[in-house]
Order: structure tokens, then C-alpha cells, then sequence
């Protein structure tokens, strides 16, 4: 019987060690940023966020939010979320990531080249000074821009990033469907926590998405 046991232990264990495998190799098993918020505390935080029209770009530049910091060592905020966001990425000895793999979640893509990824500001920093950071104290504006605490940065594709732009949810939302909910938990948290504004378009359409997750 322990003979049996022995084997039947060991054909577990293979399989078990399959299965983490295979959980590791794909997409699903990809870093990702703090996790927001469920749907129903999304909704409620949506509620309570002032609705007013933006304001205007005057005084805007990226300056004005300094990043990307220092983390720890040679590391900035970008380096340590590619080495967060990715699968087996290696840094060098400045800290720049020089090879790795990174799932855009925004449309689905995969990449392995560092260069081909962005590091997005779920709420761009445009956004946030139109919606009330202009009023902020350039700490609150750095702290703001290098946030790895809540759900503010991502690593996606270049070019996605770069068609969001400074557009707010009634403008843009990521190509690839199913990220719809997290995206909208995600930018409805950051807004709530830094008591940032929301116009009227863009509470219906953050209203819309979150109505259906």
C-alpha cells in the first residue's frame, strides 16, 4: 500500500507542478497593478464624486508632474512597473529592463521588447489637472504621477497609450472589451481617492460600463 501511495503522491505532484506551469506561461498569470475596487464599490464611489465641468489647460505642462522618481536604487517608477507588470524580466544594472514579456491588457497584445510599452496613467495627468489637480501643491502633483499604491499605473502598448491620450472614459476606453469593468473600477478609484472631479459625459459613460459588470 505504501508502494502505491508513494506513486500515486508522486503523479500528484507532476501534475501539480503541470498545472503551475501552465497557470505561469499565459496571460492571466500576468503582474498587474493594486487591484481596484469591486463593481458595487466603484458604483458607490461614482456617486460621490463631484460632477462639474473641466477645467481649462491653462498653466499645463507634464513638468508640472514630476516623474518618473526615483523608487529605490538606480530604479524609477517606470523600471519598477515593467519588472511589476511583466513575466521574467531581466534589469540591468542601471535597473533598465532589457528583455522580459509584457500583456498589454488594454488590447490583448503581447510584447517583449521594453520599448514597445508605455506606462499609463489611467487617469492622464491632462485629465487630472482639468478635473482639479491644478489647485495641487507640486508633492501632491509628484506623488500623484508616480502612484504605486493604487491602481494608476499600467504597462500597455505604445501606441494604445498613445491614442488614449488625455481622453476620459466618454472619449476612449481600451479596444479589448473585457478589460471594460476593471478599466472603469480602475479610473473611478484613482478619481475617489485623489477627490478629482467627473463631468456629466463622463459619468454616464463610466455609469454605462459599471451598470453592466
Amino acid at each position: 500500500m505504501s508502494s502505491v501511495y508513494a506513486r500515486r503522491t508522486a503523479v500528484a505532484a507532476g501534475l501539480a507542478a503541470l498545472v503551475g506551469t501552465l497557470v505561469l506561461s499565459g496571460p492571466a498569470a500576468q503582474a498587474a497593478p493594486p487591484t481596484p475596487p469591486d463593481a458595487a464599490t466603484a458604483r458607490t464611489y461614482l456617486s460621490q464624486l463631484t460632477v462639474k465641468p473641466e477645467g481649462s489647460m491653462d498653466g499645463y505642462s507634464r513638468a508640472r508632474f514630476p516623474h518618473w522618481i526615483t523608487q529605490s536604487g538606480q530604479c524609477n517608477t517606470r523600471e519598477v512597473v515593467l519588472k511589476r507588470d511583466g513575466q521574467d524580466v531581466q534589469q540591468d544594472a542601471k535597473c533598465a529592463a532589457v528583455s522580459g514579456t509584457w500583456f498589454s491588457p488594454y488590447d490583448g497584445a503581447t510584447w517583449h521588447d521594453a520599448q514597445d510599452v508605455d506606462i499609463d496613467h489611467i487617469v492622464p495627468l491632462a485629465q487630472a489637472w482639468r478635473s482639479g489637480a491644478n489647485t495641487w501643491t507640486t508633492a501632491q502633483r509628484q506623488a500623484f504621477a508616480n502612484d504605486l499604491t493604487h491602481s494608476q499605473l499600467i504597462a500597455v502598448t505604445d501606441r494604445v497609450n498613445q491614442a488614449k491620450g488625455d481622453k476620459d472614459p466618454a472619449q476612449w476606453m481600451p479596444p479589448l472589451k473585457s478589460y471594460a469593468c476593471t478599466y472603469a473600477q480602475m479610473w473611478v478609484s484613482v478619481k475617489h481617492e485623489y477627490a478629482l472631479t467627473v463631468d456629466s459625459a463622463e459619468k454616464d459613460a463610466l455609469t454605462r460600463v459599471l451598470g453592466g459588470c
